[in-house]
């Protein structure tokens, strides 16, 4: 996968070049970035390159953080709540 596909609004590009940019606008950022990606696009592909071409040359930066969270899996979905969670058993 090029670069081109992998960010092709610049999105997380820009993030970078931001001067004093903080996690939570990373994150927000990322999300944009992610909303809009097609629907069969493979995102863990993207995350691969662009941390490949900004986060190992800048790892200290909030976006690297975030990118490199972005791989990580999501816990399982748990039931939380319903009726049996409120009477008990």
């Amino acid at each position: 996968m090029e670069l081109s596909e992998a960010d092709p609004k610049g999105l997380v590009r820009e993030s970078y070049a931001i001067e004093g940019i903080t996690a939570g606008e990373c994150r927000s950022i990322f999300m944009d970035w992610a909303l809009s990606l097609p629907v069969d696009f493979h995102a863990p592909d993207a995350l691969r390159v662009l941390i490949a071409e900004y986060a190992l040359k800048h790892p200290d930066h909030p976006m690297s953080t975030v990118l490199k969270d972005g791989l990580t899996a999501p816990d399982p979905a748990r039931r939380k709540g319903g009726r049996a969670a409120r009477v008990g058993l």
